[in-house]
């Protein structure tokens, strides 16, 4: 029980300050985070004379919309549509992601719930292809795909994020934490293997497959593509809006403006499913 002084519990107010300087701590942390999402849109906002004033400044004294208006023009401009870049980053994102997810979950779910020979050497396989990262496998990635024919085809971006290995790991340590008694359970009752994964596995770890989507939708979201896409009808948007970006230095702030637009999906996907990250990280809901 806490202790009593004039009618007043001090545990209480104790703990009450304590709620207050953490909630601070967390506050001031939270807006540091904050910082680069807030430079990027100001930098997008601000006129061309104040981009390259020095010492620079982190807010914009005259803001504008001056920058998004050229970049709108610039996009405007192409050759080809902008609409059928857009499409192509659409299609090879939302492809992309179905895929991995659905990929990793089928493959994670014999290796955290079935014994067969070799499984723990292939698990062992893949921690070490985690170690590895995109630049050192990039050659013999750009081989494999020139293989089998799909340069200038968006499977040539989709494929080679399909079967990441960071998708099976964290898929699988999820599903290793659901109570097998629930699984012997199901099968008792008649339900094949594909009914179980299907009916009870895989809603059981929505947590773990929302933090693999955002993982996945960032990653083939931003990506360019430009070492596998080199018709300009089947470029990404990302590669496009490099290039109005890097044209010379008046389109410093439409590259701004660009990369404010580009920020704003994987933003919102995140700010809709973060709440599940959350759950992902702390393996909650499903240990039995």
């Amino acid at each position: 029980m806490p202790k009593q002084q004039g009618g007043r519990h001090l545990g209480v107010n104790r703990s009450l300050a304590g709620d207050i300087l953490i909630f601070a701590v967390l506050a001031c942390f939270g807006a540091f985070m904050l910082l680069p999402f807030i430079y990027a849109i100001a930098q997008s906002v601000k006129p061309i004379e104040e981009i390259f004033v020095f010492p620079p400044r982190f807010l914009a004294n005259h803001p504008t919309t001056e920058n998004y208006r050229m970049l709108s023009q610039l996009t405007d401009s192409l050759w080809i549509p902008f609409s059928r870049y857009a499409a192509n980053s659409i299609f090879v994102t939302v492809v992309g992601t179905l895929l991995n997810l659905i990929v990793a979950s089928m493959a994670a779910f014999p290796l955290a719930k079935y014994k067969f020979p070799g499984s723990g050497f292939l698990f062992h396989i893949v921690v070490m292809a985690l170690l590895f990262t995109g630049p050192v496998t990039a050659l013999p990635q750009y081989i494999v795909v020139a293989k089998t024919q799909l340069i200038n085809t968006p499977w040539a971006v989709i494929l080679p994020t399909v079967a990441l290995p960071l998708g099976l790991f964290l898929m699988k340590n999820f599903m290793t934490q659901i109570n097998d008694a629930m699984l012997e359970a199901a099968r008792i009752d008649g339900a094949g293997i594909f009914r179980v994964f299907v009916s009870i596995c895989m809603p059981l770890v929505k947590p773990a497959s929302f933090t693999l989507v955002i993982f996945s939708f960032q990653s083939l979201w931003n990506s360019t593509g430009g070492a596998y896409v080199y018709e300009e009808e089947l470029k990404l948007l990302p590669t496009i809006l490099n290039q109005i970006a890097t044209a010379g230095m008046s389109r410093v702030g439409p590259g701004a403006a660009a990369a404010v637009l580009m920020m704003i999906p994987s933003f919102l996907i995140f700010v809709l499913l973060q709440s599940r990250i959350i759950e992902t990280m702390a393996f909650s809901g499903i240990k039995g």
